[in-house]
């Protein structure tokens, strides 16, 4: 499976962004799709999950914020960012969990939120 996610950017606090994250390959073996995100000298942490079925869920700092959707005959997964504030700043991955319990991750892309 390969994730081909899209650009981020430069954006102001309480502005809106959207990623999308498209998977090819072998995509029947994927079992859900999120996006991570990575802040400078920080770990790596969850964001948004969506399942096949489209079972969700949020890290709490996004809840009402963020809103990850799926377009599955498309094989794409939406995230829906309002709102921003400056702690939102950091490098964005797409993540596909997969049949036994493999994992494939997409390239980074960057969003940084200015107050």
């Amino acid at each position: 499976v390969q994730l081909q996610a899209s650009g981020g950017g430069l954006v102001q606090a309480g502005g809106s962004w959207r990623f999308s994250c498209a998977a090819s390959g072998y995509t029947f073996s994927i079992s859900a799709t999120g996006w991570y995100r990575q802040a400078q000298g920080k770990q790596r942490d969850l964001v948004a999950t969506i399942t096949r079925v489209g079972s969700t869920n949020y890290a709490d700092s996004v809840k009402g914020r963020f809103t990850i959707s799926r377009d599955n005959a498309k094989n794409t997964v939406y995230l829906q960012m309002n709102s921003f504030k400056p702690q939102d700043t950091a490098v964005y991955y797409c993540n596909a969990v997969l049949l036994g319990n493999l994992s494939a991750w997409g390239q980074g892309t960057e969003v940084t939120v200015s107050s």
